[in-house]
């Protein structure tokens, strides 16, 4: 079992020199933090949505898309948030607001920058339209979750007008926008015209070896402050509660093996950094949420293999 750790962490390491290196050339390097801004925008606006839009424009080859996915996922989400919830509010104490956001950093995961190239690389290409079909509903889903519960924190009601926002904004975000587009172009059941095709997967091929660099970058950024034993426990629910309750969950609903891996592994992702955004916006938790993230990601590169090395004991995926 601790030679097969190895190899898992093995596969892993090419990743984590990647941020490394983003790390390094701001901290150690000291390159101007506008060359990371200038990279996430293209990450998250060209390269990412190119390589989802390819993948989600083959959608018509894969099976259909199985909904007991979503239910163990998404159902995940909302138990260990309510988790989350509670552990503010009873042992830190955190009121409205704050608890909402130290609940987000629980179950929102670094699933674009980090789930992407990881699942990729552990699980192979048959996994990523299934993490695509996660991300489609991901910020949608997650996003709606903190507003209503913001929302109810500050009015004891929920506001239509605020979740109407939240589902606009989502609607907009170039990732969104990239998976909708190629899932369109599936219902033709035909493949991309050459033309379109090798530009846009030219682009795609760019977006996991520049999404890790980009995250290094943005993690050099921020500074271990206040607050670590919220960050502490932000890390445990994030990196141990929640992909513990997704497997329990997609145990319980039958899920098979691949789609099991993958969704435990996208739970299993170091926080994301909407987290820390969300924590400025409101003006809490922004040095235990920044942190945490940093925390997190270090801590993944272990904790990750760990869990895909503990369900390839009980559900292995059968190779092509």
């Amino acid at each position: 079992m601790f030679i097969t750790l190895l190899h898992q962490l093995y596969l892993s390491t090419p990743l984590f020199i990647l941020i490394f290196l983003g790390f390094s050339l701001i901290r150690f390097a000291h390159w101007s933090t506008s060359v990371s801004d200038g990279l996430n925008q293209l990450v998250f606006n060209v390269a990412l949505p190119c390589m989802l839009f390819g993948v989600m424009s083959n959608f018509y080859k894969s099976p259909p898309m199985d909904v007991r996915l979503l239910l163990a996922f998404f159902g995940g989400c909302l138990l260990v948030f309510v988790i989350g919830r509670v552990v503010a509010i009873k042992i830190f104490h955190l009121e409205g607001v704050a608890s909402s956001v130290f609940a987000l950093g629980g179950i929102f995961s670094n699933n674009v920058m980090l789930g992407i190239p990881i699942a990729g690389l552990l699980l192979g290409p048959r996994a990523l339209p299934i993490v695509a079909l996660v991300l489609i509903f991901n910020s949608l889903i997650l996003w709606s979750l903190l507003t209503i519960s913001v929302e109810w924190s500050k009015n004891g009601r929920l506001s239509l007008a605020g979740i109407g926002a939240t589902a606009k904004n989502v609607l907009k975000n170039p990732l969104i926008i990239g998976i909708l587009g190629g899932a369109a172009w599936s219902l033709f059941h035909r493949p991309l015209p050459t033309i379109i095709a090798q530009p846009v997967s030219m682009l795609g091929q760019m977006a996991a070896p520049l999404s890790l660099v980009a995250l290094g970058m943005s993690l050099a950024q921020y500074r271990i402050r206040e607050g670590l034993s919220i960050s502490y426990t932000i890390c445990a629910l994030k990196l141990v509660v929640q992909p513990l309750t997704v497997w329990l969950l997609a145990w319980a609903l039958g899920l098979p093996s691949l789609e099991t891996h993958v969704v435990v592994l996208l739970g299993s992702m170091s926080v994301g950094v909407n987290v820390y955004l969300m924590s400025q916006q409101f003006q809490v938790l922004t040095g235990p949420t920044a942190s945490s993230m940093l925390f997190s990601t270090v801590l993944a590169a272990f904790t990750t293999p760990l869990l895909m090395l503990l369900l390839d004991k009980f559900y292995p995926v059968i190779p092509l």
